[in-house]
């Protein structure tokens, strides 16, 4: 996927939303010091993009009864696009899957579950993971404290311009 080209201005909308994603176009307007049409125009187009992917309130897991965070290393039995592609498809019908990567390594995929309980977890492993063909080995990991979870992005300085 190729970069997008942001500049500075962007960068500023970019970092704000991040900090606060429910800013009225007339406070993020304000607070990058730009005047709200032009700000409306370029956060519409940094969606449209989809440098913006969505809007979303951040859950505490425990509050709404997600007590357990798991992290589940993944390797196939047989390296290719139809078991990645089966494996993928499968990973996403799964609620609890809050992150997935395809990775290099001991193992072949990283997923992140949230689930009320080991006893949850133990259901999802027999019932949704362990069924599937080309699975040869789960390795899981328990989160025993977050420390920080689904931080803002670290977005690098625009690229600074050439002066004539």
């Amino acid at each position: 996927m190729p970069k997008e080209e942001l500049d500075e201005t962007d960068i500023r909308i970019l970092r704000a939303l991040q900090a606060d994603g429910r800013l009225a176009n007339v406070d993020l307007a304000d607070r990058i010091n730009l005047s709200p049409s032009p700000c409306l125009r370029r956060t519409r187009r940094l969606e449209a993009a989809g440098v913006i992917a969505g809007y979303r309130a951040e859950i505490d897991r425990g509050k709404v009864g997600l007590g357990l965070t798991v992290f589940v290393e993944i390797k196939v039995e047989r390296h290719s696009r139809s078991n990645a592609d089966e494996l993928t498809a499968a990973l996403l019908a799964i609620p609890e899957v809050v992150s997935c990567c395809m990775v290099s390594g001991a193992a072949d995929f990283l997923v992140e579950l949230a689930v009320t309980d080991l006893a949850a977890y133990e259901r999802l492993l027999s019932d949704r993971l362990l069924v599937l063909p080309m699975i040869a080995d789960i390795r899981s990991n328990f989160a025993l404290r977050v420390i920080k979870a689904a931080g803002a992005l670290a977005i690098p300085d625009a690229p600074a311009t050439k002066q004539p």
